[in-house]
């Protein structure tokens, strides 16, 4: 949200359709998610209204509109308002007192922390000024926005985006343009109009509160660590609501993990307010009744905003008993170290999703504090790897000079719906590294094209191969990409001669992979609408792979698909492919395209006119992907395996058309060769042959078992007769040839276990087997009672074979390569043991 789509603009990349925009965004931060509950200004999600200006109107004009829509439209006592600016900016300070009227004892300079806005990474940056309501002395000290923001309530902020600034904020340049970014919060507004304490008193949030209230049993405002909870549920049960229906999932990284620690911070904080019962269904529920009106989305997705949640809910509720089990395991180490190691806390925090408060407070109610200090020192550890990361992540089709050349070249026209084969002009080339005129044989390049056939990857769909021919050159497509401004950008390789910028060219597809990724896509429409139909509408795509001849198909639901309804769908599925329906696609409004009943996918963004793909009379999805032309082409489906990949994520992965006949062939091949090997006349006999051959072999298992364990007695009871007595100890001493390190171990704990019930008793084992010494030791109980464990008991023997003794007090191991020892390492062993004795 806010001014990242319209980063191009700023930085000149693309020219803007518009010179002024207007905006109603859903907006989500996630730096405020531990703040949520403790103030009356902090939220994850918000309704941001914004104002826009490219290079057309700047600072007087948004300053003096911004005071009227908020004094005249809005109503707010001129009276109230305090205004900051940043601190060198004289310019804007004399406009708001002497353009606008303002008191200059109410504008008040800030520095740069507060009011110079930047993206946090390098790109346009600029300073800011904010316009503040005072709320009155109820809510803290007097003294403007500078000493108390709950008091002072920040409810505008226009960013005069005139400056470029690098990845460590400082400035280095200024951009093409001077721009208007303004920000305010829907919320805040609320605050003041309906003069409540806070957002969670208007009528945006207090629906959630009433639902916490209810399934707590308890009332906001009688105790602060109550009310602290209960709008963690209110405002996070709104926001997770908001993002799982604009398609965000929970994983592990990106956006999914802040979903994932906002649901299981509810979690968390509803076990505190003791709702023990599922209870995201209900937030989902108010959520879609409040807002549905103006989000339709919250209510289309309403069955699947209800079953990730309660997915996730549920998963957290068994990690958050784990996590508690862990914690009550250490607490007895840490009474003893005086407080709960910060090692732990992390460790709960990064492994079971713990959030250091519930750290702190469980630790709290048992009289301990937590190391706050260590746990910050590696959740900064933490950011810094994955700031690293990202940084080394960065770099690709969209940075540097290929954004530079693709946002200056602008829109490439789009003709691969109608055509494999195309005439355009090099409107850009990248090679090298850099912008470039020419490349020649050999070289990587980027080419982008004024008009093109090649589809650029997008919506699960690979990217086209082929080639681009001069009169001069040609080079090999290898993948298609879009870059900044929409233009669609060509990567491979010059195969022949030279390219050149300005260049004449014909674009030529591979046709054969096309269709082949047209049937995939085909195919995945036919599959979605089929699972749907057979699990239910909630069975929505979460995402997909479109490629030449194989799918890839992600969605929801909550339990592995059984593999009779698995069939099933296979079988539904060719069943309408079979059926010849025509497949067509169309253009019409997004507002059309959904009355119509078109799915819209999740995660992708949709302007005013979209493109729908109707396949038959039963699907009709928002698509921007190639198709065949009817579904006949598609030939066949065969879907290979189902699988988890993450909580109430499922996976089908599919090969489609002459792949999946091949697979077929395969499978059918295979069996015909199981069915042989069993001896089994056709394949219909070959299960039962396979069963009998089963159960046959467990049987001879079991008798060879049975004979195996005889002459183990046997060999146990030989050794047994043969032992010594050694200071009151028997003792078992002998070399076993023929047998490994797991046989020795049976016959050792074998011999442990009839030793035992004569008193102290131990047993030594070894043999020698290709120049490798290996010996056995185990110690009945009554002799560990004396001290004498069994990697004692080697430890001479071990140093003379040339290893190192090693195990459990009743069963340990030594190996060597002296294997020409081992007679000195196991005479030595009754002197070993007096030795030990006289030691007790």
């Amino acid at each position: 949200a806010g001014m990242v789509q319209f980063k191009q603009y700023m930085l000149g990349l693309a020219e803007p359709p518009y010179p002024r925009a207007v905006s109603v965004q859903k907006s989500f931060r996630t730096t405020d998610i531990e703040n949520v509950g403790k103030t009356a200004r902090h939220m994850t999600f918000f309704e941001m209204l914004g104002n826009f200006s490219f290079g057309d109107y700047f600072k007087e004009e948004a300053s003096a509109w911004a005071y009227e829509l908020v004094t005249e439209v809005w109503g707010i006592d001129a009276g109230l308002l305090w205004v900051t600016v940043f601190e060198t900016d004289d310019e804007a300070a004399d406009i708001w007192a002497d353009e606008v009227g303002l008191p200059r004892d109410r504008i008040v300079r800030r520095g740069k922390a507060d009011n110079f806005w930047h993206m946090g990474v390098a790109g346009p940056c600029g300073p800011a000024s904010e316009i503040y309501v005072d709320r009155g002395p109820r809510y803290g000290p007097e003294g403007g926005p500078a000493v108390d923001e709950e008091r002072f309530l920040e409810i505008w902020n226009l960013v005069f985006m005139q400056n470029l600034c690098d990845d460590d904020i400082d400035v280095i340049g200024d951009l093409p343009k001077r721009n208007i970014d303004t920000g305010s919060g829907l919320e805040r507004v609320a605050v003041v109009l309906q003069d409540v304490p806070s957002a969670f008193e208007t009528d945006l949030l207090a629906p959630m509160v009433e639902v916490a209230e209810a399934l707590a049993g308890k009332r906001h405002g009688e105790d602060p660590s109550i009310d602290l909870s209960i709008k963690v549920l209110a405002e996070h049960g709104r926001a997770t609501t908001f993002l799982i229906a604009d398609g965000v999932l929970p994983s592990n990284e990106g956006r999914g993990y802040v979903l994932r620690r906002m649901l299981r911070r509810m979690v968390s904080h509803a076990r505190r307010l003791g709702i023990e019962d599922p209870f995201t269904e209900r937030f989902v529920e108010v959520t879609a009744q409040a807002l549905g009106d103006a989000y339709p989305e919250l209510r289309d997705n309403r069955a699947f905003v209800l079953q990730v949640a309660a997915s996730e809910e549920e998963r957290f509720s068994r990690t958050l008993s784990q996590g508690l089990h862990l914690l009550e395991a250490e607490l007895p180490a840490a009474r003893e170290a005086g407080k709960v190691p910060g090692d732990l806390a992390f460790r709960l925090h990064d492994t079971h999703g713990f959030p250091l408060e519930l750290t702190v407070e469980l630790a709290g109610d048992r009289g301990l504090p937590v190391d706050t200090d260590r746990f910050g020192v590696l959740m900064r550890e933490q950011v810094a790897r994955a700031q690293e990361d990202a940084r080394a992540k960065k770099g690709g089709a969209a940075d540097g000079a290929l954004a530079e050349v693709s946002g200056r070249a602008g829109r490439t026209e789009f003709l691969g719906y109608e055509t494999l084969e195309a005439d355009a002009a090099v409107t850009g080339l990248v090679a090298g590294g850099g912008e470039a005129e020419v490349a020649g044989e050999g070289q990587e390049v980027h080419v982008i094209l004024s008009r093109s056939p090649f589809y650029a990857e997008s919506g699960g769909q690979v990217g086209d191969v082929g080639v681009i021919r001069t009169s001069t050159g040609l080079v090999r497509v290898q993948d298609t990409q879009y870059g900044p401004g929409d233009a669609i950008v060509h990567r491979g390789v010059v195969e022949a001669g030279e390219v050149r910028r300005g260049d004449e060219v014909r674009a030529e597809v591979d046709a054969e992979r096309r269709e082949a990724t047209a049937r995939s896509h085909t195919a995945t429409h036919v599959v979605h609408w089929t699972l749907k139909h057979i699990l239910g509408e909630h069975a929505r795509q979460a995402g997909s792979l479109v490629a030449p001849g194989r799918l890839r198909f992600d969605f929801t639901h909550h339990s592995a698909v059984p593999r009779d309804l698995l069939e099933e769908a296979e079988y539904v599925a060719n069943d309408h492919l079979a059926g010849d329906a025509p497949v067509r696609a169309f253009e019409t409004t997004f507002d059309e395209a959904r009355r119509m009943g078109a799915v819209a996918l999740f995660g992708e963004r949709y302007g005013e006119l979209v493109r729908v793909v109707e396949v038959g009379d039963f699907s009709r999805e928002l698509c921007g992907g190639t198709h065949v032309p009817r579904t006949g082409r598609v030939a066949v489906v065969r879907i290979l395996h189902e699988a988890s990949i993450g909580s109430g994520l499922r996976r089908i992965e599919a090969l489609v058309g002459p792949g999946a006949i091949r697979q077929v062939n395969l499978e059918r091949r295979l069996l015909e060769e199981v069915a042989a090997a069993l001896g089994a006349g056709d394949l219909e006999g070959a299960p039962e042959r396979a069963r009998k051959a089963v159960e046959q072999i467990k049987q001879l298992q079991s008798e060879l078992g049975r004979l195996r364990r005889g002459a183990r007695d046997e060999v146990v009871a030989s050794l047994f007769g043969a032992a010594s007595r050694v200071d009151g100890v028997a003792l078992v001493v002998s070399e076993v040839p023929g047998e490994d390190a797991d046989g020795l171990r049976e016959l050792a704990l074998a011999l442990r276990g009839v030793l035992e019930r004569e008193g102290p008793g131990a047993a030594v084992l070894g043999n020698a087997d290709g120049g490798r010494a290996l010996l056995v030791a185990a110690c009945t109980a009554p002799l560990v009672e004396r001290g004498i464990t069994a990697p004692l008991l080697l430890e001479h023997a071990a140093r003379a074979i040339g290893g190192g003794a090693g195990g459990k007090p009743i069963l340990a191991f030594a190996g060597g390569r002296n294997a020409g020892a081992l007679a000195e390492a196991l005479g030595g062993i009754p002197a070993r043991l007096t030795e030990l004795a006289s030691r007790g």
